[in-house]
């Protein structure tokens, strides 16, 4: 991690303004962004848009620590609640969680925060990056919105390895209370 969290912060609002504190907290939380939901806006669920078995290419295999071409669980899903709030990219090596875990997972519509604490999985979440990207186009009909989208990217690391790695993103509109 080359900068901080408050310089990521500093670098983000100086390209779309002020963030909110809810904008804050669900970019930089080293807990569950699930529970974070569930408070700002009720109770969420998640609608698993893909979710497919994948070979590591170099650049994902560096980034899990695993091999190129071991099979990585790569899955995409909207969170939500009677909107859309947060779009997720996850990113698992196969041969780290344990069976139950990783039947959960395959299974898609359970938020990964939800899985990590009903199989008590001690783990810790290392943010890699936090940023602004335009909106791609699926992402604009997904929230409806053109708006500059904030993203971080952070790892779920149990036993000193990455157990899960994720991209979250949400319009630079919502959360602004």
């Amino acid at each position: 991690m080359d900068m901080n969290i408050s310089d990521w912060i500093k670098k983000v609002e100086k390209r779309v303004g002020k963030l909110s504190s809810a904008q804050k907290i669900l970019l930089i939380t080293d807990g569950s962004v699930t529970t974070i939901l569930d408070v700002l806006k009720g109770p969420v669920n998640i609608k698993t848009l893909i979710q497919e078995f994948r070979k590591a290419d170099t650049k994902i295999a560096d980034e899990l620590g695993i091999a190129k071409g071991d099979t990585v669980n790569y899955r995409i899903v909207v969170i939500g609640h009677k909107e859309p709030l947060i779009h997720a990219v996850s990113l698992i090596p196969v041969n780290r969680p344990n069976n139950n875990f990783k039947e959960d997972l395959i299974r898609a519509n359970i938020p990964i925060g939800r899985i990590l604490k009903k199989y008590n999985i001690e783990a810790r979440r290392e943010i890699m990056h936090i940023g602004v990207e335009e909106p791609s186009e699926e992402l604009i009909q997904i929230f409806n919105t053109n708006s500059p989208m904030l993203t971080r990217t952070y790892n779920i690391i149990h036993k000193d390895k990455v157990l899960i790695r994720i991209k979250e993103t949400f319009p630079k509109s919502l959360f602004t209370e």
